[in-house]
């Protein structure tokens, strides 16, 4: 199978593994434990949020781990919220956020706040005079994702910081997709708040982080507990959170490689230029290479997956979490594209194991599966 999926996960680095082992046989204490065993785990719990925090670019002491992207996403909307309470109750997100700040800011609504959602313009980055004019003296949070999972666009969140912190509001940015991709200490000074997972830089499925300005008060989803400084509860999973940054820490970008491979498979799609749509940032600086969104005319993005899928290509139709849900893409909705050109949407996504030679051969197969059989009915093996 080759692997065209790493927007949505990837495979467990051996050096993360090797942490993982290691620290779940040798410092596997609890942390708040008093005893030689817990001390030991919190001096591993300490050093890694030391090193994460100069990776990130940030203090030390505004980081808490979490079991995800999901779970950050969720307790920085909150806590951001419920901090500036007293200011007001509006919140603004892009439209296209993942889904989990979608969910926080659902409950958010039903706890009396209003929710304002900005679209995308049709290059796919967050249209900042509508944002603009979305804000009022009530506004309190505002949330942007760093890079788009679905089409891999840049957004300009220095230009949104320069647009809101002066006016006293928090900003928050869902950095899952970019972290160990580009450097998110360019961004980290001017947001509030930030999140990032383990399971997109090759380290263990289960832990995330959040960031919360130190100088902000972090409100707990639920009072009581003891861990990370009382902002989440559970035992800490010192072991996933040691492989996590030592995945991290090992992380290449990659540039030069996945801008050559982004090119080759547009230059043999583009044969057909009538059968494909690309979508995302024109200039480098705009758009993760790694990431390329497309809709295919006349044909079912799930279709096409599962055809490709039993040739022995891995890739996906949008983002993880929203696969199998009846709708268009969140990214094609927040840009306005039309319903029945959405559903032609497919993602591929580069990783380590991506190369010109099964670049070459995934365009290939697309350009049969999309244009020689656009018809292509799910084959009864793989139903």
């Amino acid at each position: 199978m080759h692997y065209f999926d790493y927007a949505a996960t990837t495979p467990l680095r051996e050096e993360a593994a090797s942490v993982y082992v290691s620290v779940s046989q040798q410092q596997f204490g609890n942390t708040t434990s008093l005893h030689d065993a817990g001390g030991a785990a919190q001096n591993i719990l300490s050093h890694s949020r030391q090193n994460l925090s100069a990776l990130l670019g940030v203090r030390p002491e505004g980081i808490y781990f979490t079991s995800g992207g999901t779970e950050s996403n969720i307790l920085a909307l909150l806590s951001l919220a419920e901090s500036a309470k007293k200011k007001g109750q509006h919140i603004i997100l892009s439209a296209a956020e993942h889904p989990s700040l979608h969910s926080a800011a659902a409950y958010l609504e039903r706890q009396g706040f209003f929710v304002t959602f900005i679209p995308f313009t049709t290059k796919g980055f967050i249209d900042l005079l509508a944002l603009e004019n979305a804000i009022t003296e009530q506004t309190t949070v505002v949330s942007v994702q760093h890079c788009n999972p679905e089409i891999g666009t840049i957004q300009p969140i220095r230009s949104i910081s320069e647009l809101v912190k002066p006016k006293g509001i928090y900003l928050h940015s869902d950095c899952v997709q970019s972290f160990g991709k580009l450097s998110v200490r360019a961004i980290s000074p001017y947001v509030d708040s930030l999140s990032i997972s383990s399971h997109k830089v090759h380290g263990p499925k289960g832990v995330g982080a959040v960031y919360i300005d130190p100088h902000i008060r972090a409100v707990p989803l639920f009072p009581g507990a003891t861990q990370e400084k009382g902002f989440r509860g559970g035992t800490m999973n010192v072991p996933g959170i040691a492989a996590f940054v030592t995945a991290a820490e090992l992380a290449n970008s990659n540039e030069v490689k996945y801008a050559t491979l982004r090119s080759l498979f547009i230059d043999i799609l583009s044969t057909q230029q009538d059968v494909f749509t690309f979508y995302g940032g024109l200039q480098t600086s705009d758009q993760l290479p790694q990431i390329i969104g497309l809709c295919a005319k006349h044909s079912e993005g799930q279709l096409i997956m599962l055809e490709l899928n039993r040739r022995g290509f891995a890739i996906s139709t949008g983002s993880a979490c929203q696969v199998g849900q009846q709708q268009s893409s969140m990214t094609m909705t927040a840009m306005n594209i039309p319903a029945h050109l959405a559903k032609g949407f497919i993602r591929i996504s580069f990783g380590e194991t991506s190369t010109s030679e099964n670049v070459t051969q995934l365009a290939k197969a697309l350009l049969e599966v999309a244009v020689l059989t656009p018809t292509v009915q799910i084959p009864i093996d793989i139903l």
